[in-house]
């Protein structure tokens, strides 16, 4: 089972570049949707993606036809239009699938006739009504999270790893 961050025409570089560094932190491939609203280099995406670039693992699609002749396994829907909330999803049930946590552009989201396809699949993260939306890399890391306390990965270290300052770090220190 995969973990997979799908992103539909995104439009933000920056939203894009902390979602890259989010799927790197989460071991988690992300899938590109085209057409972008920025174009996907150095320039545009230098200070969100940092130097994690290099450990992404990712894949452009022409668009969504592309993506779904290529891709197969059970996908949550992310969208203000869902009816449940994530917290009642049980990643369990994809069983050997991979699963793809699918969010929309930042201006329009996915498009009303995919959705209303797929609405058992399509989930709403809970906010007050002061809001339409979250920010899309917020959703995303909130997503993966959530996933990735119900997936198995053996990438995913629950601290810091000995690669950055060393494990248990702050228990080292020495007080004055």
């Amino acid at each position: 089972m995969k973990l997979n961050v799908v992103l539909f025409e995104p439009e933000i570089p920056q939203n894009t570049g902390n979602i890259m560094r989010s799927c790197v932190g989460f071991h988690a491939k992300l899938h590109l949707i085209k057409p972008y609203g920025f174009e996907l280099d150095e320039k545009h995406l230098r200070r969100a993606r940092l130097d994690y670039f290099k450990y992404l693992e990712y894949e452009e699609y022409e668009n969504m036809d592309d993506f779904l002749a290529k891709n197969k396994g059970k996908f949550y829907i992310l969208t203000r239009y869902g009816h449940k909330s994530p917290g009642t999803i049980d990643f369990s049930e994809a069983k050997d699938e991979d699963v793809y946590l699918m969010f929309g552009k930042e201006s329009t989201g996915i498009p009303y006739d995919f959705l209303h396809k797929r609405l058992d699949d399509c989930y709403r993260i809970p906010t007050t009504d002061k809001v339409r939306s979250l920010n899309l890399s917020n959703c995303v890391a909130i997503m993966l999270f959530l996933a990735s306390n119900q997936i198995p990965d053996s990438e995913l270290i629950g601290h810091e790893p000995d690669s950055l300052k060393g494990e248990f770090f702050i228990d080292n220190i020495k007080e004055d």
